[in-house]
């Protein structure tokens, strides 16, 4: 009876004397390791899907930005293809203008002023279409480029490489870089005898 107060006014706890007899857990060592090699594959198979999955998000955003800005740049390309027609009536007629104005058997003031005004008009026009991103092509004595041309003719190379733009009868149109309008053209061609 004293070792059992003893035992209290100590502290210790009582329990079985033998450490032998602990409780046994219901699965076995083997078991656990088993189970322990599953939860880290797991754990392996989640993190490589959270990686994808992170991966396939920050992808999706830079595909959105990319698209919104394309949508800023390229969103006026079709009001810039029907100024583009403008543009040209336009610059038809100042050429037809300056042909009339500068007849020296009719010195007429009014075509003349008419003239100065469609230059103006012309050269405003291009200047806001450069302020826009929008080019003239000059593709006279370049090579051909099927993106930014559409052959209408050949023309016999003379003092030309074959295969250069040797007339461009209708210009075509740059909008940063894409085309939005191709230059009609005439190409060099060797002459056949």
């Amino acid at each position: 009876f004293s070792t059992a107060a003893q035992q209290r006014s100590t502290g210790d706890e009582c329990g079985p004397e033998d450490p032998s007899e602990e409780p046994k857990h219901p699965l076995s060592d083997c078991a656990l390791e088993h189970k322990a090699t599953k939860l880290e594959e797991q754990v392996r198979d989640l993190t490589e899907r959270y990686r994808r999955a992170l991966a396939d998000s920050e992808n999706v955003r830079r595909r959105t930005q990319k698209f919104v800005e394309d949508a800023k740049l390229f969103g006026i390309q079709s009001f810039c293809r029907d100024l583009v027609e403008v543009a040209d009536i336009l610059e038809k007629t100042a050429e037809s203008a300056a042909g009339h104005a500068e007849e020296p058997s009719d010195p007429n003031p009014t075509l003349q002023k008419i003239y100065e005004g469609l230059s103006l008009i012309e050269a405003k026009l291009q200047s806001v279409f450069a302020k826009h991103g929008l080019q003239k092509m000059n593709p006279v004595g370049g090579r051909y480029d099927p993106y930014d041309h559409e052959i209408i003719c050949h023309v016999p190379a003379e003092g030309m490489q074959p295969g250069t733009v040797a007339l461009v009868t209708q210009d075509g149109y740059k909008l940063h870089g894409r085309t939005i309008r191709h230059a009609l053209v005439g190409v060099a061609v060797e002459a056949q005898e």
